[in-house]
Protein backbone atom coordinates (compact mmCIF):
# COMPACT_ATOMS: atom_id res chain seq x y z
CA UNK A 1 0.00 0.00 0.00
CA UNK A 2 2.92 2.32 0.69
CA UNK A 3 4.00 1.97 -2.95
CA UNK A 4 0.64 3.26 -4.15
CA UNK A 5 0.86 6.30 -1.87
CA UNK A 6 4.33 7.04 -3.26
CA UNK A 7 3.14 6.56 -6.84
CA UNK A 8 0.27 9.00 -6.28
CA UNK A 9 2.52 11.52 -4.52
CA UNK A 10 4.86 11.46 -7.54
CA UNK A 11 2.05 12.71 -9.81
CA UNK A 12 1.59 16.45 -10.54
CA UNK A 13 -0.77 18.40 -8.27
CA UNK A 14 -3.54 18.65 -10.87
CA UNK A 15 -3.54 14.86 -11.35
CA UNK A 16 -3.70 14.32 -7.58
CA UNK A 17 -6.61 16.79 -7.39
CA UNK A 18 -8.45 14.89 -10.13
CA UNK A 19 -7.85 11.62 -8.25
CA UNK A 20 -9.36 13.14 -5.12
CA UNK A 21 -12.37 14.39 -7.11
CA UNK A 22 -13.05 10.92 -8.56
CA UNK A 23 -12.78 9.31 -5.11
CA UNK A 24 -15.27 11.88 -3.79
CA UNK A 25 -17.67 11.06 -6.65
CA UNK A 26 -17.44 7.36 -5.81
CA UNK A 27 -18.05 8.06 -2.11
CA UNK A 28 -21.02 10.32 -2.86
CA UNK A 29 -22.76 8.33 -5.61
CA UNK A 30 -21.43 4.78 -5.15
CA UNK A 31 -19.29 2.58 -7.36
CA UNK A 32 -22.11 1.44 -9.61
CA UNK A 33 -23.18 4.98 -10.54
CA UNK A 34 -19.78 6.43 -11.49
CA UNK A 35 -18.84 5.59 -15.08
CA UNK A 36 -16.83 6.97 -17.99
CA UNK A 37 -15.14 9.36 -18.33
CA UNK A 38 -14.14 8.94 -14.67
CA UNK A 39 -13.75 5.18 -14.41
CA UNK A 40 -13.54 2.31 -16.87
CA UNK A 41 -13.46 -1.46 -16.51
CA UNK A 42 -10.14 -2.98 -17.59
CA UNK A 43 -10.48 -6.72 -17.14
CA UNK A 44 -11.58 -9.20 -14.52
CA UNK A 45 -11.70 -7.39 -11.20
CA UNK A 46 -9.55 -4.45 -12.36
CA UNK A 47 -10.97 -0.98 -12.94
CA UNK A 48 -9.15 2.26 -13.72
CA UNK A 49 -9.66 5.83 -12.61
CA UNK A 50 -8.96 8.13 -15.53
CA UNK A 51 -7.17 11.34 -14.61
CA UNK A 52 -6.08 14.07 -16.99
CA UNK A 53 -4.30 17.32 -16.18
CA UNK A 54 -2.29 19.99 -17.93
CA UNK A 55 0.88 17.99 -17.33
CA UNK A 56 -0.37 14.72 -18.79
CA UNK A 57 -2.57 11.70 -18.25
CA UNK A 58 -2.44 9.23 -15.37
CA UNK A 59 -4.36 6.15 -14.34
CA UNK A 60 -5.08 4.57 -10.97
CA UNK A 61 -5.94 0.88 -11.20
CA UNK A 62 -8.16 -0.40 -8.44
CA UNK A 63 -10.19 -3.36 -7.24
CA UNK A 64 -13.22 -3.44 -4.99
CA UNK A 65 -13.23 -5.15 -1.65
CA UNK A 66 -16.34 -6.12 0.29
CA UNK A 67 -18.58 -4.84 -2.46
CA UNK A 68 -18.16 -1.09 -2.08
CA UNK A 69 -14.63 -0.41 -0.83
CA UNK A 70 -12.10 0.75 -3.43
CA UNK A 71 -8.49 -0.38 -3.05
CA UNK A 72 -6.00 1.27 -5.42
CA UNK A 73 -3.22 -1.12 -6.41
CA UNK A 74 -1.29 0.93 -9.00
CA UNK A 75 -0.91 4.58 -10.08
CA UNK A 76 1.09 5.47 -13.18
CA UNK A 77 1.57 8.10 -15.87
CA UNK A 78 -0.01 7.02 -19.11
CA UNK A 79 2.21 7.44 -22.17
CA UNK A 80 0.37 5.46 -24.83
CA UNK A 81 -3.18 5.15 -26.16
CA UNK A 82 -3.77 1.75 -24.58
CA UNK A 83 -3.01 0.79 -20.98
CA UNK A 84 0.24 -1.22 -21.21
CA UNK A 85 -0.06 -4.92 -20.49
CA UNK A 86 2.84 -4.65 -18.03
CA UNK A 87 0.81 -2.21 -15.89
CA UNK A 88 -2.19 -4.55 -15.91
CA UNK A 89 0.01 -7.51 -14.93
CA UNK A 90 1.57 -5.54 -12.07
CA UNK A 91 -1.89 -4.48 -10.86
CA UNK A 92 -3.14 -8.09 -11.02
CA UNK A 93 -0.14 -9.21 -8.98
CA UNK A 94 -0.72 -6.55 -6.33
CA UNK A 95 -4.48 -7.24 -6.28
CA UNK A 96 -3.87 -10.83 -5.21
CA UNK A 97 -2.85 -9.54 -1.80
CA UNK A 98 -6.04 -7.48 -1.48
CA UNK A 99 -8.87 -9.87 -2.21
Amino acid sequence: MRRVVQELAAQPADIRARFTRIVELIEKHGLTRVREPYVKHLEGKLWEMRMMGKDGIARAIYVTKSGQRVVVVRVFTKKSQKTPRSEIELALKRAKGVT
